[in-house]
């Protein structure tokens, strides 16, 4: 009965280093399917940043080019201005 009980301890060891490798296994691939999902999600992250950071710098062309076109314009008017002025004056 010794060697009977004894065999029964082990197969219920291996039994449960089985269940605990099938734990870890699962685990692993749990993790590993996380590590894609983050991974993917950082490729998408980079691909904003990158659309992102060129209509940034579309915006700030067009801003200077507006700056430009309104400096132009004040300089037309103050020239306007002074030429009615001196128009009235004479």
């Amino acid at each position: 009965m010794t060697g009977e009980a004894t065999l029964k301890e082990v197969i219920a060891r291996l039994g449960k280093a089985i269940d605990t490798l099938e734990d870890a296994v699962a685990a692993r691939i749990e993790r590993e399917q996380d590590y894609g999902e983050a991974e993917a999600e950082v490729q998408r992250m980079n691909a904003d940043r990158a659309r992102l950071a060129q209509e940034l710098d579309s915006s700030e062309a067009r801003a200077d080019r507006l700056e430009e076109a309104n400096k132009e314009v004040s300089r037309r008017l103050v020239a306007a201005m002074e030429t009615i002025r001196a128009v009235l004056d004479r």
